[in-house]
């Protein structure tokens, strides 16, 4: 495509080329929403086999990308999320796979009734069109979103950051050929390939082209999404997750829970940023948890009860209720019962992932139909929250959001549905 020659250039007019890229990815979502799974699979191993085929390629542009990172001073977790390493392209490749062998949702029919006038109702799975996906630092994005979209029958238009521009545009590259070889439109999937900021604005206002927008990345990035987008949205901003240790709960279970949903891993969204506790348990838990946080090098900022058990904990303000923050700080409440704990998570939690420990089936119950978040949990991790931890083979995101999709979004959730009437010449009287 010319404008894809152009994109490298300085002074490229990003609106005119942005254009070119819609209506591309339209035309295409049209011949990849028609197309089989069987075709659409060979096309997701084409991709795999093209990238195996392009190893030194891949490795090549990415040394570019990490000498300009660190000219441009980026930090070591940048970088590391940055580097294409052999093991990082294998996954790649697994991943790939993998997709290919989810079943397809499109075309499925589900929910068909008979009506009194004789015709027969259903729904019929059917994808979204033309997905764009604007996203950060790490180039396995490009390539784990694309095989979503492409297996959901969707074209997508793909926005990575600036810092991983060159690595991107060498994946990019073997999907196209994969696309080719598949025999699909090589517009399946476009990767943008200019690092200029209005591309951005460009690809979330053409509504004419674009029928919904998934941003993974910083808050920063989703809210100016969010806030500028003529386009529908999957997000979510923030994962305020919350464990909430009732009166009923196992002490054991309580701790391993409480340990797991914080420290397995610090910087992720569904990692527990406030430990909410039962007042009549406070006393003999807290100490048995700081003892296991102290050791891993957490932090407490705890309200003035958690303070009164536990010496060193720091003193929480009224911001760190609603604080996300992806390392090893956590905040601690003691709270009055279940309807304390409710009211707080409704209050400050951000609807991504909350869990109670109890062994009470009438409280925890409440505690499912109360919280409302998109992943409500009984005696287990908040770290579960995950596409591939709840089955969906894959995720592209996670949404806070109510319409549509909500919670961990699979294959299904890159679809929609449509009507669909069976009849055998009713006519309506």
């Amino acid at each position: 495509m010319e404008a894809q020659k152009l994109a490298g250039l300085d002074g490229v007019d990003v609106d005119q080329y942005m254009n070119e890229l819609g209506a591309a990815a339209r035309a295409a979502a049209r011949i990849v929403a028609a197309s089989s799974t069987a075709v659409r699979n060979n096309a997701l191993l084409t991709v795999r086999d093209a990238l195996d085929g392009a190893r030194g390629q891949l490795i090549d542009a990415n040394r570019q990308d990490l000498e300009r990172g660190r000219a441009n001073n980026l930090d070591a977790p940048l970088l590391d999320r940055l580097e294409l390493t052999p093991a990082r392209i294998d996954t790649m490749l697994q991943g790939l796979a993998q997709v290919a062998a989810l079943p397809d949702p499109v075309g499925s029919i589900s929910e068909m009734n008979s009506m009194p006038s004789g015709i027969q109702v259903g729904r019929m799975r059917v994808p979204l069109g033309v997905i764009g996906i604007i996203y950060e630092s790490r180039p396995n994005v490009t390539v784990e979103a694309a095989s979503l979209g492409l297996k959901a029958g969707n074209a997508t238009i793909l926005r990575g950051g600036s810092e991983s521009l060159a690595s991107n545009q060498a994946i990019a590259a073997c999907i196209r050929r994969g696309l080719l070889d598949a025999g699909l439109p090589e517009a399946a999937v476009q990767v943008v390939a200019t690092a200029e900021r209005a591309a951005v604005g460009r690809l979330i206002a053409m509504p004419e082209y674009v029928d919904v927008i998934v941003p993974r990345g910083g808050k920063s990035l989703i809210e100016r999404i969010s806030s500028e987008a003529r386009v529908p949205v999957i997000k979510h901003l923030d994962g305020v997750c919350h464990v909430y240790i009732d009166d009923a709960a196992d002490t054991d279970m309580a701790i391993a829970v409480a340990v797991n949903a914080k420290t397995q891993r610090y910087g992720t969204c569904n990692t527990m940023e406030t430990l909410l506790v039962a007042a009549s348990r406070a006393a003999e838990l807290l100490p048995l948890l700081a003892d296991d946080f102290r050791d891993a090098g957490v932090e407490l900022r705890g309200c003035a009860r958690t303070c009164a058990v536990l010496d060193d904990a720091v003193p929480a303000t009224e911001d760190d209720w609603y604080e996300e923050y992806l390392g090893p700080i956590l905040a601690v409440r003691v709270v009055d019962g279940l309807d304390e704990a409710i009211e707080h998570i409704n209050t400050y939690g951000s609807q991504h992932t909350d869990s109670i420990i109890t062994r009470d089936h009438v409280r925890a119950m409440r505690f499912l139909r109360e919280v409302d978040s998109s992943s409500v949990m009984i005696n287990t991790s908040t770290r579960f929250a995950d596409g591939f931890e709840y089955g969906l083979g894959a995720e592209i995101g996670i949404s806070t959001d109510k319409l549509h999709a909500r919670g961990p979004v699979g294959l299904e959730g890159l679809t929609s549905q449509k009507y669909v009437v069976f009849g055998e010449g009713q006519l309506r009287s």
